[in-house]
């Protein structure tokens, strides 16, 4: 049995070809976002392709629901997916190209279930993100600062 259809199974839904091909593209691509997945899938430019942009829609959400995938939304971001669920894990952005790395929980189980004030609630999810800058904008940012660094001040007079 194949890991996508034991997900579907654990899940309670049904195996279906979209539900298939959803959670497959989310296997190659961690912490897609819906177009990101109309892509992957060729929403939009493949008539063979095996759903359309509305049911993908459909597909996540109820994947989502049954908690197969985890839907995170970075501040700025749009919504993105994932198929590690049921952890506490937490994740990285990159301020310059917005990749999502994931982050295991330095301290162990839910550390963060237990904030100062609730207000009454019953808290039972927490997340947190850092943002920086991954290897390779940071290089980027640097090639860039060095060269302008070597450039004549006032630039080149023709």
């Amino acid at each position: 049995m194949t890991a996508v259809t034991d997900l579907l199974r654990r899940a309670g839904l049904r195996n279906t070809a979209p539900r298939r091909a959803v959670l497959g593209a989310l296997q190659e691509a961690p912490h897609a976002t819906a177009p990101d997945l109309e892509t992957a899938l060729g929403i939009g430019r493949d008539r063979s392709a095996v759903l359309s942009r509305q049911s993908l829609y459909n597909v996540l959400e109820d994947l989502r629901l049954a908690g197969a995938v985890r839907r995170i939304e970075p501040a700025g971001s749009p919504a993105r997916y994932e198929l590690r669920v049921g952890d506490n894990h937490h994740h990285v952005v990159c301020r310059g190209c917005g990749l999502v790395r994931d982050v295991d929980c330095a301290v162990g189980a839910a550390p963060c279930l237990t904030p100062v004030q609730a207000e009454g609630f019953e808290v039972d999810e927490a997340e947190v993100t850092w943002w920086g800058m991954c290897a390779r904008c940071r290089a980027a940012a640097e090639a860039t600062r060095q060269a302008s660094a070597q450039e004549p001040p006032g630039g080149t007079d023709g």
